[in-house]
């Protein structure tokens, strides 16, 4: 089943001073139709009772709401998918887990592994990178840069491939032309002086 993906997905994240149900709140105020709401810190019951607020938001605004990892709690819910970051994980698995009609993103941060996602045939969309440093998601992984992307007309990818890992507002229009279908963005609008204000700048250089 093909599913629509956005080609901007806005990120939540943990911060001192905004909640995530605050950031989801900004971000669809500003015109966002994908969240991804990406919290690795809480229980099970925080989570659903966070989940629910912006879910509610969602639902307002008309936008969609993508869980990190936590595909255990589609059933609790009401959240249209799941993105799972780990790159080892059972798609096929979580695919049964969840029905036909949720979206199931993944993460994968080298060529090889990106094909494994599409190979699945159970995966909607790829999150590929990092393409640059990011603070957001530490790893050691090898930065894409651009031409990591640009590489990709010599494979044969027809799964969407979002690029994401420290994009910056400058970096879209030259990402756009490698021929991606998206950009997902988390720290460059959360930690802007004004998150709307960023968010607005990224969606129109986007679309």
């Amino acid at each position: 089943m093909k599913k629509y993906i956005a080609k901007f997905h806005y990120l939540t994240q943990d911060l001192p001073n905004r909640s995530h149900v605050d950031q989801a709140h900004i971000a669809c105020g500003a015109g966002a139709n994908w969240i991804q709401y990406r919290c690795l810190t809480k229980s099970d019951e925080d989570l659903i009772t966070e989940i629910d607020e912006i879910a509610a938001i969602c639902d307002d605004w008309g936008a969609t709401l993508i869980l990190t990892n936590h595909f255990h709690l589609l059933q609790r819910v009401d959240a249209q998918g799941v993105h799972i970051e780990d790159f080892d994980a059972d798609f096929a698995a979580i695919r049964r887990a969840i029905g036909e009609n949720k979206t199931l993103g993944a993460s994968a941060t080298n060529i090889g592994a990106l094909l494994r996602v599409q190979e699945s045939a159970v995966v909607d969309y790829c999150g590929y990178g990092p393409f640059a440093h990011t603070d957001t998601k530490p790893n050691n992984k090898p930065l894409l840069g651009i031409e990591g992307y640009r590489s990709l007309h010599d494979q044969a990818i027809d799964i969407p491939v979002i690029a994401v890992g420290g994009i910056q507002l400058s970096d879209v229009d030259t990402l756009l032309q490698t021929g991606i279908h998206g950009i997902a963005v988390s720290a460059a609008v959360n930690l802007a002086p004004n998150p709307a204000t960023a968010f607005r700048a990224f969606y129109r250089k986007i679309y």
